[in-house]
């Protein structure tokens, strides 16, 4: 029985390290791809001569790659083998968690501003 729940011990070892590193790739492709996107949209502002706001679309890149790199770290609690990496681990999801809740506020922020820019012209004409 102890033969059989070590090698259980090492395919959930595998399985888990496996998982968080392929949620770890997907965010950071998340970022990669929303990043140039973002630029893209940008450069087509600047060439149109229109004001483009890249950050709240930038914004929500960033929070769903926090997601999934968050989600990584969730299941590398599964791989902790002492408190040191317990401890360690747990300061890494309170920094991406208050990052992710950072970008959220930023982005409402965002669109506040957004509201209030537009609402602007027609009080103006009043």
């Amino acid at each position: 029985m102890d033969a059989f729940l070590h090698g259980y011990e090492y395919i959930l070892h595998d399985i888990a390290r496996v998982s968080a590193l392929t949620l770890e790739l997907i965010g950071v492709l998340i970022i990669i791809v929303g990043s140039v996107k973002s630029l893209f949209h940008l450069g087509q502002g600047l060439i149109r001569h229109r004001t483009i706001n890249i950050v709240i679309e930038l914004g929500k890149t960033l929070a769903l790659a926090l997601e999934f790199k968050m989600g990584a770290e969730i299941i590398k609690t599964v791989i902790v083998h002492d408190l040191t990496e317990l401890a360690v681990l747990g300061i890494v999801i309170a920094i991406r968690a208050l990052l992710a809740f950072l970008i959220h506020w930023e982005m409402k922020m965002e669109k506040n501003d957004e509201k209030g820019s537009e609402a602007t012209p027609t009080e103006k004409s009043e």
